[in-house]
This record gives C-alpha cells, sequence and structure tokens, in this order.
C-alpha cells in the first residue's frame, strides 16, 4: 500500500494539500442563519437600551428612514432610553401577534417586551412593541411604550 506523504516544500505537494484543506473547510462551514424576526425586535430594543441609536436605526424599514431622519430617532428613541436606565436594561419577550382590524384585514405584526424587573407582575406596567409590514420582514416599522 502506497503512503501518502505530502511535503510542502515540493510543487507537487501543494495543489493536493490545496485540495483537502479546501474541502475540509468547505464541508465544515455553514454560514449563519439569518435573525429571526423576534431576534431583530430584541435587537432592536437592546441598541435603542444601550443608546446605540445608529445601530437601532439601520433596522428600520427604508421607507421609515426615508421619512425620519436619524437625529429625529434618536430624540424619539431618547424617553425609552431614560426608561431603561429607571428599569434596567434586561428585557424578555411579552408576547407577539397581529391584531384584526375591523375591514377585515390585519394590521402589522408586532412583538411586545417587559423589563426583566417587571416579570413578576401580571400585566406588566410597562410593554416595549416594536412592529413589522408582516410575518417575513425583517426591518421594523414602527415602535412604542405601552404603560398599563
Amino acid at each position: 500500500m502506497a503512503k501518502l506523504h505530502l511535503n510542502p516544500s515540493s510543487r507537487n505537494g501543494w495543489p493536493l494539500l490545496a485540495v483537502i484543506t479546501g474541502l475540509v473547510a468547505g464541508l465544515g462551514w455553514q454560514a449563519p442563519p439569518d435573525p429571526t424576526q423576534a431576534q431583530v425586535a430584541y435587537r432592536f430594543f437592546t441598541e435603542v437600551l444601550r443608546a446605540d441609536y445608529p445601530a437601532a436605526y439601520q433596522r428600520l424599514a427604508p421607507e421609515v428612514r426615508a421619512t425620519l431622519p436619524q437625529a429625529a430617532f434618536t430624540s424619539a428613541a431618547r424617553p425609552l432610553r431614560q426608561l431603561g436606565k429607571q428599569r434596567g436594561r434586561a428585557i424578555e419577550l411579552y408576547t407577539f401577534g397581529t391584531h384584526l382590524s375591523e375591514r377585515g384585514g390585519s394590521e402589522p405584526w408586532f412583538y411586545r417586551f417587559s423589563f426583566d424587573k417587571d416579570s413578576l407582575q401580571k400585566p406588566p406596567p410597562v410593554l416595549l412593541e416594536v412592529t413589522f409590514r408582516d410575518t417575513t420582514t425583517r426591518q421594523v416599522l414602527g415602535f412604542r411604550v405601552q404603560n398599563r
């Protein structure tokens, strides 16, 4: 039985080594999956709560960014940041879904988060809501704070 010797100093060994390395790397590497809509919503709020307004702004749908300058977004998001300073930056998913409209259609898809500090209160006194156009989009259509 012949032995396979790869000698990097010889020209004949490099092509085979390159092929083997390429096969091993190709079989073991996978692109990370796209984030889910819930993950996008969570990241959006955690960016706002950390005052990373530029990153959160980039998560907005293009049509929202076209009508809302970044400075106006920052002004709208700043009270949420202050709320996070009072209640803590840790949040958890509370609920998600859509509202049926009286016209027979449905409203935008939403995710609501509560502050961890409020997790034992039912219902939580403050909810953070982010909306998406539908269940497939990954760009934020809007956000708000809902006080109960």
